[in-house]
């Protein structure tokens, strides 16, 4: 119990400090969100190497496949578009439209197991998906558009799991290659910028803003890991939620983004969608519960 209660604490941190996001962006302002994103790789990679240095975890380099290599190196692609959006998403006043986006991927994640894994969806998630659905057409009306920051924050994470799932490599060591990855384009984007570089040109408290992006990356990045090998996908499920929830919160009262009345309605269709979610997982999961190892004996 006590580790399994030092695991809930950890996905609480994690699962906050995500949400707390919108409140550290617009910090990095007269920066633009490229070159926020650039900065976040750069100094994500130096964080992850010190820890890597600390631990003396090297070993696994060795071990790397070429197909592990491969799908992380899609996992930077996708990680370095979810994170450029939502940073312009909440520096463009935008913030409860993507924190729609982060409520709607666990629907996406559904959607994914069906289309690419080729898992049967129970009755209930089907109703969910469709509720998700639409909500998204309810809010593609209210928004005179689709609301492409939300989906694409969706669809980008939820690609973004898929691939970690297939590549099972740590969270420090992948964050490493994902970030070396994308090392070579942001290095290129900083030196081209000239003297449009905000780095050094706003005063050293802005500069380590920016360098701080990296321990603000890296750290509830492993909190999340520390999370999950220690609590059951069935609470680790409703943890996630609380970081979409604090980045509405924000949004609405911190930022008082307009939610006119069809907002209201879609959010509620996502929500109503969520709960179906959540109750048929919690459900499904107590359905499965574990036999007892006294009756295991019997057999």
């Amino acid at each position: 119990m006590p580790d399994l209660r030092r695991g809930v604490w950890y996905g609480i941190a994690a699962y906050a400090l995500w949400g707390l996001f919108p409140l550290y962006w617009p910090l990095l302002k007269p920066s633009g969100a490229v070159e926020i994103l650039a900065h976040r790789m750069l100094w994500s990679l130096a964080v992850v190497v010190v820890i890597l240095v600390i631990t003396r975890n090297w070993s696994w380099i060795r071990r790397i496949s070429k197909r592990q290599l491969l799908l992380l190196s899609a996992a930077g692609v996708l990680v370095s578009t979810n994170w450029g959006v939502y940073i312009y998403a909440v520096n463009s006043g935008h913030v409860v439209e993507s924190a729609l986006g982060y409520f709607i991927n666990p629907l996406v994640s559904i959607l994914f197991g069906v289309v690419i894994l080729g898992e049967r969806l129970r009755r209930w998630q089907w109703v969910a998906v469709g509720l998700g659905t639409t909500a998204v057409v309810i809010l593609t009306l209210g928004y005179g558009q689709l609301p492409w920051i939300a989906l694409v924050l969706a669809f980008s994470f939820g690609l973004y799991g898929l691939v970690k799932k297939k590549a099972q490599v740590g969270a420090a060591e992948s964050l490493t290659i994902e970030t070396l990855v994308m090392l070579i384009p942001a290095g290129i984007y900083l030196t081209t910028l000239g003297g449009a570089n905000t780095f050094g040109n706003h005063g050293a408290g802005h500069a380590l803003l920016l360098i701080s992006s990296g321990v603000v990356t890296a750290v509830p990045l492993l909190f999340f890991a520390a999370s999950v090998v220690r609590v059951p996908l069935t609470i680790v499920g409703p943890l996630q939620y609380i970081a979409p929830v604090l980045q509405f919160l924000l949004g609405v009262l911190i930022i008082k983004e307009t939610m006119p009345l069809e907002r209201w309605l879609g959010f509620g269709v996502v929500w109503l969608a969520l709960a179906v979610f959540t109750w048929d997982s919690l459900r499904h999961g107590l359905a499965r519960k574990p036999v007892p190892e006294r009756e295991l004996a019997k057999v």
